[in-house]
């Protein structure tokens, strides 16, 4: 099999949010959407992140939880429920390490 045959464009994919603790506080799954791959350089700077500087973090998800339209849910007037993120972090992490 030739490599050019594996390269294909992201497709934006939905992922929910299902955790029963979740659920229960926002009353309904939660969906957000992320592209089924992603170019080297986010891989990079995921594996370079600074856990212990949450700022950083911050920016690198950004560019990972998106909309339906692929927009960046979370902006310069706009943020998640830290215990929203953590699960969406977790989930991306989950659907990307496959």
């Amino acid at each position: 099999m030739k490599l050019a045959e594996l390269s294909q464009k992201p497709e934006l994919i939905k992922i929910e949010i299902d955790k029963a603790e979740l659920v229960e506080k926002y009353g309904d799954t939660l969906e957000f959407f992320c592209f089924d791959r992603q170019p080297i350089d986010v891989f990079t700077k995921l594996a370079n992140a600074d856990t212990s500087d949450p700022g950083s973090m911050t920016m690198l998800f950004k560019e990972l939880i998106l909309d339906e339209h692929s927009a960046p849910i979370i902006n310069g007037e706009s943020v998640l429920p830290m215990d929203v993120m953590i699960e969406a972090i977790k989930l991306i992490g989950d659907r990307l390490g496959k």
